[in-house]
């Protein structure tokens, strides 16, 4: 296993609870916790999942159910060029994505490490039904092919093409598995707020849960400090929270967002929001826990991203930031 802190998630959570304890523009309303958690309490929580869940591989085999997990999470970012995808009719931007990458591995028959090196920026736009414009969108496709290809390489070169010896190389933690996957760039996502590091891997964290969920927690699914997950840092779950009341932005950042215009990628608000968010769902499952119904911030993060897809919250802008995180 590559070293990493076995401490990770913990060090998330201390030092996103120190960005929002410090935040200029984005502030967390301690004061509505109670009464929201009860409000997510009376409306019930928890999620089932179903083979229409894009991002729930179902393969026969294991070997192959792995590579299809570790490979959508390795695509599973991008939300701010997604208002300027083509998508499928009816699906969002990282489920066009998602299905893209199904479909073209069930029409090949699976993938392999090989695969994914081969895989060019033009084959990116084929799988993704994107067309080319030489501007975001391709800059998009080319990240998505750069993705799939290092983590290939790294499949190819550490683990003797086996995305199963991968997986067991985090020794049945989640942690690990963090520690795994930051051998990637694409997966080492740690900002910078003043002279603070801020690690967030988030979709590191979400690849254990979704191992969990594909494997129903055994064998190559089994994490066994699964609950100690956090949120995970996007631009939907702090939308969420900032239509119900729960997040507050400075007025000159909320307009800023609500006028359509980018946030940059490791700014100050953009950390303050993604720490945030954090640190919030880690309160409201204190808020819930107090009222009788404890709940993992895994959990309340599923929540809080499915409810993100209502028309209430569609109908505000959320923040868009064009990273390779989320």
């Amino acid at each position: 296993m590559p070293d990493t802190d076995p401490r990770i998630l913990e060090l998330i959570r201390e030092q996103c609870a120190l960005v929002s304890a410090g935040a200029r523009l984005v502030h967390l309303d301690e004061a509505a916790l109670p009464a929201y958690a009860a409000r997510l309490i009376a409306e019930g929580h928890g999620r089932d999942s179903s083979p229409a869940d894009p991002w729930l591989a179902t393969a026969d085999d294991a070997e192959s159910r792995a590579t299809l997990v570790v490979a959508l999470d390795a695509v599973n970012f991008g939300s701010g060029y997604h208002p300027l995808l083509t998508k499928r009719p009816g699906l969002s931007g990282a489920v066009t994505i998602a299905t893209g990458l199904r479909d073209h591995f069930e029409r090949s028959g699976g993938l392999t490490a090989a695969d994914l090196i081969a895989l060019t920026p033009a084959a990116a736009h084929t799988i993704f039904g994107q067309p080319v414009d030489d501007g975001p969108i391709d800059k998009l496709m080319t990240h998505l092919a750069v993705a799939l290809g290092d983590l290939g390489r790294l499949v190819a070169d550490r683990y003797d093409g086996r995305f199963l010896h991968l997986v067991d190389d985090a020794g049945h933690s989640a942690a690990g598995l963090v520690g795994v996957l930051d051998q990637l760039a694409f997966f080492h996502d740690v900002a910078s707020w003043y002279d603070l590091e801020v690690p967030f891997y988030k979709r590191a964290q979400l690849t254990a849960a979704d191992l969990a969920r594909a494997f129903s927690g055994a064998g190559p699914g089994r994490f066994d400090d699964l609950d100690r997950l956090t949120a995970f840092a996007d631009n939907l779950v702090p939308h969420v929270l900032r239509v119900d009341g729960v997040l507050r932005y400075e007025p000159e950042l909320a307009e800023y967002i609500d006028a359509g215009e980018l946030i940059r990628a490791g700014s100050e608000a953009e950390v303050e929001i993604r720490a945030g968010g954090v640190h919030a769902v880690e309160r409201l499952c204190a808020a819930m826990a107090d009222l009788g119904h404890p709940t993992t911030p895994q959990e309340l993060d599923s929540l809080l991203w499915f409810r993100g897809g209502a028309p209430s919250y569609k109908a505000i802008p959320r923040h868009r930031t064009r990273s390779v995180f989320y």
